[in-house]
């Protein structure tokens, strides 16, 4: 299959950035990523890296609240809170007096709840979803799955989308009207090799990094699945994990290559979908 978007089109935004596995944009504008040594940097629009601080462990997914708070979800610490001076605190290591086995990525909705995947360990379905209401409180939605890794949260806030990297699929759970999650059900399946980051663009197409193939697939919302971009050389999309809309227009992909010391970008001709800290202080959702 001839991939939508020549590999071309990608570019180095930025380098020196220590094996990324996710990035996230501020309300500023400024793309945060981690390290995995621990490192939180920061990014300005002109690919200028700052390193803010070093935590120890591995910085997985990073996601800012609606109040424009980074959550980083760290392997040895859980779920750290981190400020723009650097300074960070755990916000989680355990729900329900459990410790997190090896939180992995997380989003926010518009109403403050924060919703992780607790991955478990690969090829032994002892993965969780996990969500802390504003207050703070965990609970696990669902689980036991496959290894849950990436997530993506439909605009209207009633579809929550997973990644299975172990069985490379993307699950599908409808957010019911109580707040509990639905049964999953498949959305699609053979998504390249070991899926691990999603993101939505404005007319609700589903992107999805593909760390072991190199690629990224794009599902439309009928389900109908295409390959989107694909790096035969491994070197502007390096083991890609996870991807950010951004740019002036919003119409611009980055790209986190764990493989790599790099953030790249492509403009893909589509306009993402804005997430929780980016939306309008007045815009609200169902």
């Amino acid at each position: 299959m001839e991939p939508e978007i020549h590999i071309d089109s990608f570019e180095i935004f930025a380098t020196g950035v220590d094996h990324p596995e996710c990035v996230a944009f501020d309300r500023a504008g400024m793309l945060w990523a981690g390290g995995e040594a621990g490192q939180i940097y920061r990014i300005s629009t002109e690919g200028k890296v700052d390193l803010v601080t070093t935590m120890g462990g591995f910085c997985a997914g990073l996601a800012f609240s609606r109040a424009n708070e980074l959550f980083v979800c760290n392997t040895q610490h859980g779920i750290v809170r981190v400020k723009p001076t650097g300074e960070f605190s755990i916000f989680a290591a355990a729900v329900d007096g459990k410790p997190l086995a090896c939180p992995n990525y997380g989003l926010f909705d518009s109403a403050g709840n924060y919703y992780v995947t607790d991955s478990g360990k690969f090829r032994q379905r002892n993965g969780w979803v996990l969500r802390f209401d504003p207050q703070g409180k965990g609970e696990r939605l669902a689980g036991p799955l496959g290894y849950t890794n990436g997530l993506a949260l439909s605009a209207d806030e009633k579809i929550l989308f997973m990644v299975e990297s172990d069985t490379n699929s993307v699950l599908r759970f409808e957010i019911r009207a109580d707040a509990s999650l639905s049964a999953p059900e498949v959305y699609a399946n053979e998504c390249g090799r070991f899926p691990d980051g999603l993101t939505l663009d404005a007319a609700g197409n589903l992107y999805v990094c593909c760390y072991a193939s190199d690629e990224i697939w794009r599902i439309d919302p009928a389900g109908k699945k295409t390959l989107f971009a694909w790096d035969p050389w491994a070197i502007r999309l390096g083991s890609p994990t996870n991807m950010a809309f951004g740019g002036p227009n919003f119409d611009e992909l980055y790209i986190a290559n764990l493989a790599r010391t790099t953030i790249t970008r492509a403009k893909v001709g589509s306009k993402g979908q804005p997430l929780a800290n980016q939306r309008q202080p007045t815009e609200s959702r169902p």
